[in-house]
């Protein structure tokens, strides 16, 4: 790629390509691109100039070299861009407001005042028609508020107020309207499937393979747990699948042969064999825009309650306006108290500073499903830890394989591989990579695979039925038995470990000893979520007393439960929540799912089970627990900003109208300045909460 360096510190370069203008698309690939570079911190690229800044560290030849390398026209440059980037909604709303700041200047100083009068009684129709359809529909409204006003200027003769109030009034509606558009697509975007492999079913055997190899009417392999990835039919099997993300029904559905299923819906129960009809999932990305729009979830209790209050106040606006005129016999005074309300900034400040602090999680990596779970993490007093994957590190392995009954320790984790990879967790995961990494591949060599929720895995291999999993399931439930004279063997197995028990037709077959290391951030993501005001913590797990007492000491929660099911979990919560506390769940996997649904506000982490992360109000990354955190600084931050708000609009508006009512300033000036500090907070209430 050709390009100039206009610019350049250390550790900084803006550079200008030879180009007039780059696309939107032509853009985005470059800044992708430019992300993609492990020396890259920072990039801008501007598709009007065709300029890019770009801060990175280390010396600035790689940056000159990958620049040099750059080809927008390569697939794999461009498969690293978003479906949906969200540039070109920035640059539309941009060029909206600057279309109207430049027409808004233009009128005022070349329009001559009679077509100025004209223009401004042509526009002010609009809003009056709205103010009329209120009444009709015997509502006393805002729109009647505003339509009152620039008609009552109007009268007046006074069509420079009119005419400030709906330019006012439009900047407004624009900047609510990109600000809500923006932070539903960060929103969807982050909610979008990423799928990279699906089980294709090809005779009596099931494949991973990437997804862009399925073609339309291929059949897929769904498993319990598990997001479907196409749009289909089903052709075999049966399940309850959860369309809450697309259809916000709170009850799983039962699917059946010739049943239609969705990309993005989750299977709860059951398995599915489905013939793609739709291999795109391009319309996913609009289904979940349309299921946020819609849903009530985006809005916090606080958010409802100020759209409340602005209507409500509009019969007293009207009511001071009729007083003030009755007792001094003064149109401008009066009109003082008409041109100023308080539900104006109502209205539009606050689902601004919520939709703004979802867009903010965004750039933390926390997916946020509705402004009122940024309300309850503010109020939430305790926090309940899933242990595996969550205080500990996403990412286990397989310390030990200890093979039982004569068994080869190499073919034990090779079985155990190739059952563990139908249901991926945490653990199953370690199994998959460890087997991996030992160059253990396998074919499909076992029947259909039954998964049992928070107790382990069952098929058949060669006539011999294989169950995987906890403890209780193998013993308990299974009623298996260790192989006569390895007792000893079995009680001297390393109890700092996670295990995985196996058995073949009643027998243990092997133990895999799964090391699960705690985080380093977790002793300190602790003090810091109680100095955020969490005065309760506490971990659960299903891992015996020992392991979990040792690794509730290292972490520092106030209470911990060993050996629990997940229904133990969830019926916790519940007593929680019947103390009257506020209750934070996180976890990531299949057995969190109830307890996550029970809580106040479920926190998934988004490399967990994909039911855990649909069920959740809220997702993070698994990268740092200190994003829980952040969205606690981000919960109390928003309720601070929106008491504020109030604050704010109450006491400025009331000055005015005192002002105007004592005769300081006119209804004109009352209008311009109540519009402005309108304008002003709601900007406010974008920025970030924090810095």
């Amino acid at each position: 790629m050709d390009f100039v360096i206009k610019h350049e510190i250390k550790g900084r370069m803006r550079v200008s390509l030879r180009t007039d203008k780059m696309s939107y698309f032509q853009a985005d690939v470059l800044l992708y691109y430019l992300y993609d570079q492990v020396f890259v911190t920072s990039a801008k690229v501007y598709e009007r100039t065709g300029d890019a800044v770009i801060e990175y560290v280390g010396e600035r030849q790689p940056v000159i070299d990958v620049l040099r390398a750059f080809d927008g026209n390569d697939e794999k440059v461009a498969a690293l861009v978003p479906e949906h980037t969200g540039r070109e909604l920035n640059a539309q709303y941009q060029e909206k407001l600057i279309q109207k700041v430049v027409l808004r200047v233009g009128r005022k100083l070349f329009l001559p005042a009679p077509l100025q009068m004209l223009y401004t009684g042509f526009w002010a129709v609009k809003y009056i028609w709205k103010g009329l359809k209120c009444l009709w529909k015997h509502r006393l409204e805002v729109p009647v508020l505003d339509a009152t006003a620039i008609a009552v200027s109007m009268v007046r003769g006074d069509f420079d107020t009119a005419a400030s109030i709906m330019f006012l009034l439009g900047i407004g509606e624009t900047l609510e309207e990109w600000t809500h558009k923006k932070s539903v697509d960060d929103l969807a975007r982050s909610m979008s499937l990423n799928i990279e492999k699906v089980w294709l079913k090809q005779e009596d055997t099931e494949i991973l393979v990437p997804i862009h190899k399925i073609q339309a009417n291929d059949h897929i392999v769904v498993h319990v747990g598990n997001l479907i990835p196409l749009d289909g039919v089903v052709v075999g099997g049966e399940a309850m699948v959860n369309q809450a993300s697309l259809t916000g029904e709170s009850v799983p559905v039962r699917k059946e042969i010739d049943a239609s299923v969705y990309a993005g819906t989750v299977l709860e129960e059951g398995e599915l064999i489905i013939r793609v009809k739709q291999v795109s999932g391009s319309t996913r990305f609009e289904k979940i825009v349309t299921m946020i729009e819609e849903s009530e979830k985006l809005k916090s209790s606080l958010e409802s309650k100020a759209e409340h209050l602005a209507d409500a106040l509009v019969p007293y606006t009207f009511a001071g306006t009729g007083l003030v005129y009755a007792l001094t016999r003064n149109v401008n005074r009066a009109l003082s108290v008409l041109m100023v309300d308080f539900s104006c900034a109502l209205k539009l400040a606050m689902p601004i500073a919520v939709l703004s602090a979802m867009r903010e999680a965004s750039m933390y990596h926390i997916t946020v499903k509705g402004g009122k779970y940024l309300e309850a993490i503010a109020e939430a007093d305790t926090i309940v830890f899933d242990k595996t994957g969550t205080l500990t590190k996403a990412q286990p392995t397989v310390a030990e394989v200890i093979p039982f009954g004569g068994h080869d320790e190499m073919e034990m984790l090779k079985i155990a591989a190739c059952l563990e990879e139908h249901f991926p967790h945490s653990m199953a995961n370690a199994v998959v990579q460890e087997a991996i990494k030992q160059k253990l591949s396998h074919e499909e060599m076992h029947s259909k695979v039954e998964y049992m929720v928070a107790h382990g895995i069952s098929t058949t291999i060669q006539d011999k039925k294989v169950i995987i999993g906890s403890s209780h399931f193998v013993f308990e439930d299974e009623k298996c038995v260790i192989p006569e004279g390895e007792q000893e063997k079995f009680h001297g197995r390393p109890e700092e470990y996670s295990h995985l028990y196996m058995a073949m037709d009643g027998v243990l077959c092997a133990i895999i000893c799964i090391e699960d290391p705690l985080r380093e951030e977790a002793h300190g993501v602790m003090n810091s979520l109680r100095k955020a005001g969490i005065n309760k913590l506490v971990m659960m797990t299903g891992d015996s007393e020992r392991t979990a007492k040792a690794i509730a000491e290292k972490v520092g929660v106030d209470e911990y439960y060993s050996e629990v099911l997940p229904e133990d979990k969830a019926n916790f919560v519940e007593k929680e929540k019947a103390k009257g506390r506020k209750v934070i769940m996180i976890g990531d996997g299949i057995n969190d799912s109830p307890a996550l649904s029970a809580a106040d506000v479920g926190i998934a982490i988004s490399e967990g089970a994909q039911l855990a992360r649909e069920i959740a109000d809220i997702t993070i990354s698994a990268d740092d627990l200190y994003e829980l955190v952040t969205l606690k600084l981000l919960g109390n931050g928003l309720m601070k900003r929106i008491s504020r708000n109030y604050r704010f609009v109450i006491s400025f508006n009331l000055g005015l109208i005192l002002l105007g009512v004592a005769g300081v300033i006119q209804p004109t000036t009352s209008a311009l300045l109540h519009n402005t500090s309108t304008l002003g907070i709601s900007l406010e209430s974008m920025r970030n909460l924090i810095s």
